[in-house]
């Protein structure tokens, strides 16, 4: 008889944002994972609409029964000015498609407190923490320097790398390798299934934005890759060190990774701090291959 494989239970962090949308409906088609709840938080789109839309995508996939928390509306320094990318996502977060609001409304836990309560019914389940964020060796998406997520809240950013949780981060240096293609595209739109429907209506926006900013005919798929990292962690490799976020000036939200390979003659500002995980290379091919998978099929 074969041996049943435990779910791994999983919190999404998200903005949605189109390939938040995408990542979470391919989390749900994972046999993989457990999603036992969203939270939201400011990025793609303002926290309240952050709410609304991962509200919206778990009526879409029939998934109401998974709980969503709402998060911050402001930077962990309480700044209230915030970069939101509706020029890449659109205005509504989900390529102006204007959906009506959903039905159900979030619980009554901040994204905090309820991110602390799953961990403490879950003890050794959830634990380790796979960010999206950062650009190593490579330049960023907001500016040269830095990567939006990180762009969002430097501050936050660099006291999440250093505390000594188990962090696995994937940047763009990972995602700008992973491309859905036209081809891809196509099989979306030609799809039964209502998953690959309903990203066919509002990745155009998403499209015309890759075109307008890189001159490509496709879509990076940042959120589906990082998502997939939790999936099957073999479908990237991995090197270890220390990252520091820069918290301001003209590399605001530049992350810089120590492989503490050397022994330096004075003390930096990475000495004695704990390590992370961070993705090297990647699998594109393979993810690319997964992701379309999970969602050409429908329940």
């Amino acid at each position: 008889m074969a041996a049943v494989t435990k779910k791994k239970k999983v919190i999404i962090d998200t903005d949605p944002g189109i390939d938040d949308a995408m990542a979470i409906f391919v989390a749900l088609r994972s046999p993989e994972l457990e999603v036992v709840g969203l939270t939201t938080i400011f990025g793609n789109v303002y926290t309240a609409l952050a709410t609304r839309n991962a509200l919206h995508l778990l009526e879409t996939a029939g998934r109401t029964d998974i709980p969503v928390a709402e998060g911050s509306h402001v930077t962990i320094k309480k700044a209230t000015k915030l970069r939101i990318a509706s020029f890449v996502h659109g205005s509504d977060g989900l390529g102006n498609q204007n959906f009506p609001p959903p039905a159900g409304k979030a619980v009554e836990q901040s994204a905090a407190a309820f991110l602390v309560e799953q961990a403490n019914l879950y003890p050794g389940q959830i634990g380790q923490i796979i960010i999206l964020g950062g650009a190593y060796s490579v330049n960023g998406n907001v500016n040269p320097a830095a990567e939006a997520n990180i762009f969002g809240d430097p501050d936050a950013a660099d006291i999440v790398f250093t505390c000594g949780a188990d962090i696995l981060a994937i940047g763009i240096n990972i995602t700008h390798q992973v491309l859905l293609s036209d081809v891809d595209r196509k099989k979306l739109e030609e799809s039964d299934s209502k998953y690959a429907r309903y990203l066919s209506n509002i990745l155009g926006y998403y499209y015309d934005y890759h075109m307008d900013a890189y001159s490509i005919t496709g879509v990076y798929l940042h959120d589906p890759t990082t998502l997939l990292a939790a999936v099957d962690p073999s479908l990237m490799t991995y090197t270890e060190g220390v990252v520091r976020v820069q918290t301001d000036g003209i590399t605001k939200g530049l992350t810089v990774f120590d492989n503490t390979k050397k022994t330096y003659g004075e003390i930096t500002a990475w000495c004695g701090k704990p390590t992370v995980k961070v993705a090297v290379t990647v699998d594109a091919p393979a993810v690319v291959e997964l992701i379309m998978q999970r969602l050409l099929t429908d329940d």
